[in-house]
C-alpha cells in the first residue's frame, strides 16, 4: 500500500491505561497496512475492502476531543493499520503536541525516513515497534517482500534517538522458541524487548482466515523463553 495524503482516523479509544506505560491515553487507530501479517486481527484497518466501507473520524473531531479531555489525559498513542504511511502525520502529531500531550507511535518500521523526520521534530516521546520474528522468516510472517534494510535503520533509528521505547513480538503461530531467540539479533543492544502471547479479540476476524484457530506457544512456554533471552535486555518480559 503506498503512503496517503491526509491521516485516515478509523476508530478512537478515549482511554486506555495499558497502552502508554504509566500514562492515561487516548488511542487513535489509523486505517492502512502494507504489511499483510496473516494472523493480525485488525483485518478491518489493514485490507481495502473493508477500508473502504469503514466512516473514518475527521481530525478536527479528534483534535476536539482531545482539547476537551486534556486536563485528564496525558498523551495519546497512535497504532494501526501502520501510521507511518500517512504523509500528514507529522502534521497531525505537531498539533497533538501542542495541546500539551505525549504521543506514542506503535509502527512495524517498514518507514524509517518517516521516524527520522519525527526524531528530528521532536514528535516522538514513546515508540513501540513490532518485530515480526527472526530474518529469515520476516517477509513470510509480514504477508508480504519486505525490505530488512528497512527494518535494521528503524531499528537502530529508535534506540538512538527515542526518548522512551520498546520492540515487540507477537508469538503468532508458527513461531518457534528457537525463532525468538534468532530475533535477538535483529534488536541487540534494546533497553526493552517484549513477547506478546497471541490473542484473538472475540468477534475479531483474521486477515487471513485459513489462521483462525490456529495457537500459538502459551504464556507458560513463553516465560521459558523469555529466561533463555532475558540477560540480553535490560527491561521486557511476556505479556
Amino acid at each position: 500500500m503506498e503512503a496517503t495524503t491526509a491521516i485516515k482516523i478509523a476508530h478512537l479509544l478515549p482511554t486506555t491505561l495499558i497502552d502508554y506505560p504509566s500514562k492515561v491515553a487516548a488511542l487513535a487507530y489509523t486505517a492502512g497496512c502494507n504489511f499483510r501479517c496473516p494472523f493480525c486481527h485488525n483485518s478491518e484497518l489493514v485490507l481495502p475492502e473493508k477500508i473502504q466501507t469503514m466512516q473514518l473520524i475527521p481530525e478536527k473531531d479528534v483534535l476536539y476531543f482531545l482539547r476537551e479531555r486534556e486536563n485528564f489525559l496525558d498523551a495519546l498513542s497512535i497504532t494501526g493499520g501502520e501510521p507511518t504511511l500517512h504523509d500528514d502525520l507529522p502534521r497531525f502529531i505537531k498539533r497533538v503536541k501542542q495541546l500539551g500531550l505525549l504521543v506514542k507511535l506503535d509502527t512495524n518500521g517498514s518507514r524509517p525516513e518517516v521516524l527520522k523526520e519525527l526524531f528530528d521534530n521532536h514528535l516522538l516521546d514513546y515508540v513501540a515497534m513490532d518485530v515480526k520474528g527472526p530474518a529469515t522468516r520476516y517477509s513470510e510472517l509480514a504477508g508480504v517482500q519486505v525490505d530488512l534494510d528497512a527494518i535494521r535503520r528503524s531499528i537502530k533509528l529508535i534506540m538512538k534517538n527515542a526518548p522512551d521505547y520498546e520492540f515487540r513480538t507477537t508469538v503468532a503461530p508458527t513461531i518457534t522458541a528457537k525463532d525468538i531467540e534468532n530475533t535477538v539479533e535483529l534488536v541487540e543492544g534494546a533497553k526493552r524487548y517484549f513477547l506478546q502471547a497471541f490473542v484473538v479479540p472475540e468477534g475479531k476476524d483474521l486477515v487471513d482466515p485459513t489462521w483462525n484457530g490456529k495457537t500459538g506457544l502459551s504464556k507458560t512456554e513463553l516465560e521459558g523463553v523469555w529466561k533463555r533471552i532475558e540477560e540480553n535486555f535490560p527491561d521486557g518480559g511476556v505479556r
